[in-house]
């Protein structure tokens, strides 16, 4: 956009262009079930010989599910996309999908309807497991995310807008994987596609071309100020398999370190404009983290991460993945054309988010 469409200050600019999803970060108030500790998600290896798109949609879409969430006094419902694990009734979905809310229902391909109840759910990584009283049922395949790469093909199936779009199958390619981006408030990695995807696609499949959930979608880039098209995102399969086991034997995920602070990379028109070194900006800090503490507040600019060029979310998270609870990592910050070194603490997820 030209300079006179851009807002006078930054902070305008960032919090439009950052925005995914305005969703409180609530405790999910669904009837819990008892957890299955036996019970463990596996990731399977690609099949010799790609399927066709039409194979690909016949095969998968009897595993894709619709979901209304309800928050009790409020009128309508959340909708949103699932995937059936498995034969008896366990259900993958976006934990933003049920987040807040009290009841929700799924609705089988064949139109047949249950009541759902929460096995676990993770704002973290945006996974949620629910579990209905079922039998028979179709559980999709997964596979290997890690066995990616950019320009591979791929398709989602979802229920995107409502009910008049069910069991829409979009394709695209892989447009990048490893894509660092900012959840709800969470840094996360995810895999980025030119797929078409829409509200209600959350928590449906992104497929590879054996018919394998290699990810769910969960969030598109949205802006504005600018247009943006054909840049959504998808929570790989890898992460998927962790989070998901995690819940179902435990209903929660511990001993993830976690510093606080949300950060995005500086898009090169913003940068001229306001006059930025190259770094990333911070959106926002958690009160109450050592990081607020230490004085890294919205705004800033991270231009290294313990003495290395940060560029990146991946660049943070390359290095927060390798610490345990406790330990320390060094932040340099520009804020009003100043830098200065910050060492943080890094703390517990649970106790942060």
């Amino acid at each position: 956009k030209p300079d006179e469409e851009m807002p006078e200050n930054c902070k305008d600019f960032f919090s439009s262009f950052y925005t995914v999803d305005d969703n409180k970060k609530e405790e999910t108030r669904i009837p819990s079930v008892e957890k299955r500790p036996s019970w463990e998600l596996k990731l399977e290896p690609a099949g010799e010989k790609p399927l066709t798109l039409q194979e690909i949609y016949r095969n998968c879409v009897e595993s894709i599910v619709s979901l209304e969430s309800y928050v009790e006094g409020e009128p309508g419902y959340y909708w949103g996309t699932g995937i059936i694990l498995s034969e008896d009734g366990l259900i993958l979905t976006n934990a933003h999908v049920v987040e807040g809310c009290d009841s929700a229902e799924i609705t089988l391909h064949d139109g047949t309807e249950y009541e759902a109840k929460l096995v676990g759910a993770d704002n973290t990584s945006d996974i949620a497991v629910l579990k209905i009283d079922a039998r028979g049922l179709v559980p999709a395949a997964f596979g290997e995310s890690d066995e990616l790469r950019v320009g591979d093909e791929v398709a989602a199936l979802g229920n995107p807008l409502g009910e008049e779009f069910l069991a829409t199958l979009t394709d695209g390619i892989v447009s990048a994987i490893d894509r660092g981006v900012s959840v709800d408030g969470h840094s996360m990695n995810l895999i980025q596609t030119n797929t078409a995807i829409n509200e209600g696609n959350s928590g449906g499949a992104l497929l590879n071309m054996y018919g394998q959930v290699i990810g769910v979608t969960n969030m598109k880039m949205m802006s504005s100020y600018s247009s943006i098209e054909g840049i959504g995102f998808a929570i790989p399969s890898s992460t998927v398999r962790a989070v998901v086991n995690a819940l179902i034997k435990e209903g929660e995920v511990r001993g993830r370190p976690a510093i606080g602070v949300t950060v995005g990379a500086i898009p090169e028109e913003a940068a001229e404009h306001y006059e930025l070194p190259e770094g990333l900006y911070v959106s926002a800090v958690t009160e109450g983290t050592d990081a607020w503490e230490k004085g890294i507040r919205e705004g800033d600019i991270i231009t290294d991460v313990n003495g290395k060029p940060a560029r990146t979310t991946n660049d943070i998270l390359s290095v927060r993945d390798t610490l345990q609870v406790g330990d320390t990592i060094t932040f340099t910050i520009w804020r009003e054309g100043e830098s200065s070194d910050v060492e943080v603490v890094v703390g517990d997820i649970n106790d942060i988010y």
